[in-house]
């Protein structure tokens, strides 16, 4: 079975204008463009007083070597979603206003593939080589989830902000 090793955990939270197509196709093509697979386990839409609530939640692998895969587990929740007209550069236009949550939690993912997992010599050797052949390597991998992550984290936010002037 493979290893997980947790890395990072956090969440971007946002209230007010946005427009939720505009950012699905953002979230999507970022992870797309840094080679991730993804995988939507979960979408559901209801229409409540308040305005609609959106829950997704994808789970995103990429394959760094035969070893390594990077998992980057993300829960959206949007609610108090309601279209509004606003005006950009001077046309009318509809956005939505509500508030966004968006989680994540990564990890390195080791042995993936289970090809230590045969015996119990195997699995005592990997967890040797884990231990003492490869730690550097496999901090480098968190490091790099991480930056990666904080990456992300940052340009939701960015666009989250851009999005939201009006």
């Amino acid at each position: 079975m493979a290893e997980l090793g947790p890395v990072f955990a956090g969440k971007v939270f946002h209230t007010g204008i946005f427009d939720f197509k505009e950012l699905y196709k953002f979230l999507y093509e970022w992870l797309k463009d840094y080679q991730y697979f993804i995988i939507e386990k979960k979408y559901s839409e209801k229409i409540k007083s308040d305005g609609k609530e959106i829950e997704m939640e994808w789970m995103n692998l990429r394959k760094i070597s035969d070893y390594f895969r990077f998992r980057i587990r993300m829960i959206t929740r949007v609610t108090k979603m309601v279209s509004v007209e606003v005006q950009e550069e001077g046309v009318k236009t509809t956005k939505d206003k509500g508030e966004i949550e968006i989680k994540f939690e990564t990890y390195l993912e080791k042995d993936y593939e289970n090809r230590w997992e045969e015996n119990a010599v195997f699995k005592f050797l990997r967890g040797m080589y884990d231990k003492y052949i490869i730690k550097s390597r496999i901090e480098f991998y968190e490091d790099k989830l991480k930056d990666e992550t904080d990456e992300y984290i940052n340009q939701i936010k960015a666009f989250l902000v851009l999005a939201g002037k009006y």
